[in-house]
């Protein structure tokens, strides 16, 4: 049965009272093909939706100030031009591009933007970063919500969703939902239960710590007929309802779904802003995009990491600050100054991201163990390969990772600039010409905090997506 509007106030409201379901707007989704290569890109509309439930958002928070993503979407009035809704966002074909196979060939990734419903026909507008970081109009369409051809009934929900933590309103509250993928009928409560073991680590990490209030949390699975997702470097090929798999873009621990639409469709029946998906491995991975979604190994010993430091990529828009590690971006050796609020290529030290963190006289750049790190991390990353390589039992990776944090914990202890506010060379996957805030990050390794300059961009988000004080 539809699990529909209606119920979900009714849910709203016996977890926090006053909720105001039935003044939000319709939610609008626009569903696009994005295509291209390493040099050219196109887009094409593929359908306009209105979907099941209303606006999750807050209306007077409609248009995005904190400049983050790859990509922006604007709604504007089709007559005046007036904007009256924005986002900030990237995309798998902007990672996509910089790969090798970008430069030899095409490919189409499925894309959605969602806003509310206006009172009147639309422009929507796609904008990308320019050579001067600048956003500039990509693509754009006209959206008239009413329309014949708008998609207005929508299949009945495969699943319930199951509230983990309702603190108010969702207009008021970010709207995070954790879907699974890989999860048979018999292992639905496992499902709950790795939702709410997970929900309620990601509460223990500052900043969501501290505005763990201004969060509603729901869950949402539909079985599959094995456990575990697709990975295709080891033969493994199990069909599920989203299409999580292992090894993207050739990197064995790089999970993520290329079916936009089923993830859309399914996701849809449930009050959402924010999408981590929970799958039902024991091999570690994930994966994260700014204004997407993000995935997490849900088995792994590393879950609560994996957890955490993918949703700060989904939240956010965080940068990795790790640059020792395989991936498949290719290095463009260009040092433009990075949009993700905790990486820098520090050419203005005057005006650096975090400075309100920096002590006067703190040399930028600031020094730490560079060199011994990499020699470790070149021994280490070998030892890693070979696990990998060999297929030896996920408990031998977990515990080369725990040498590895131990090695990094000592190593940074004995620097005198462990605890210290700087500018640390290494990050956003390059060793040189990009740098971090701290010496140690949940972005940079498997610690367990996030540095300065993480936190605040973290909590810039929740203050666009909330109302702070506002709690059952």
């Amino acid at each position: 049965m539809l699990f529909s509007l209606s119920r979900l106030c009714a849910a709203a409201l016996v977890f926090a009272a006053g909720a105001a379901c039935a003044q939000q707007p319709e939610t609008v989704r626009v569903d696009y093909l994005h295509s291209g290569n390493a040099l050219h890109d196109q887009y094409a509309l593929e359908q306009v939706v209105i979907e099941p439930l209303a606006w999750p958002g807050d209306l007077s928070q409609a248009l995005d100030n904190t400049n983050r993503g790859q990509n922006r979407v604007e709604v504007v009035d089709a007559k005046t031009g007036d904007l009256l809704y924005s986002r900030g966002f990237s995309t798998i074909f902007g990672e996509w591009r910089t790969t090798e196979e970008a430069n030899r060939m095409n490919r189409g990734f499925q894309e959605s933007v969602r806003f509310p419903k206006f009172a009147k026909p639309v422009r929507v507008r796609i904008l990308k970063r320019d050579e001067r970081n600048e956003f500039s109009v990509v693509w754009s369409v006209d959206v008239d919500p009413d329309a014949q051809e708008v998609v207005k009934k929508q299949a009945a929900a495969p699943a319930k969703p199951i509230p983990i933590r309702v603190n108010g309103p969702s207009p008021q509250k970010v709207d995070l939902l954790v879907m699974g993928d890989g999860y048979t009928a018999r292992d639905m409560k496992k499902f709950e239960a790795d939702a709410r073991r997970l929900a309620d680590y990601l509460f223990t990490v500052s900043p969501f710590k501290e505005r763990a209030k201004d969060f509603n949390v729901w869950a949402l699975a539909v079985p599959t007929e094995k456990s575990g997702i697709t990975r295709p470097s080891t033969g493994v090929h199990n069909p599920s309802a989203l299409g999580t798999r292992y090894d993207i873009f050739g990197s064995e621990r790089y999970v993520l779904t290329l079916d936009n639409r089923a993830l859309r469709d399914i996701a849809q029946h449930a009050p959402y802003e924010f999408i981590e998906i929970l799958v039902n491995n024991e091999t570690y991975g994930g994966g994260g995009i700014f204004g997407q979604f993000s995935t997490a190994a849900a088995g792994n010993d590393w879950a609560n990491y994996l957890f955490v430091h993918e949703f700060g990529h989904h939240f956010a828009g965080l940068a990795d600050e790790y640059y020792t590690s395989p991936v498949s971006y290719q290095s463009t050796g260009a040092r433009m100054e990075p949009w993700e609020p905790n990486v820098t290529a520090l050419r203005d030290p005057s005006k650096l991201k975090w400075k309100k963190h920096v002590k006067d006289g703190t040399p930028l750049p600031t020094a730490w163990p560079k060199a011994e790190f990499e020699e470790a991390s070149r021994a280490y990353q070998k030892r890693r390969a070979a696990l990998r390589e060999a297929n030896r039992p996920e408990s031998e990776m977990s515990a080369l990772f725990r040498e590895d944090l131990r090695f990094n914990d000592k190593l940074f202890a004995a620097s005198p600039n462990r605890h210290v506010v700087g500018a640390f060379e290494g990050a956003n996957y390059e060793a040189k010409g990009f740098y971090r805030a701290e010496m140690q990050c949940l972005m940079f390794d498997r610690s367990e905090k996030f540095c300065n300059a993480c936190s605040d961009g973290v909590a810039e988000i929740i203050d666009l997506y909330s109302r702070p004080g506002i709690a059952k």
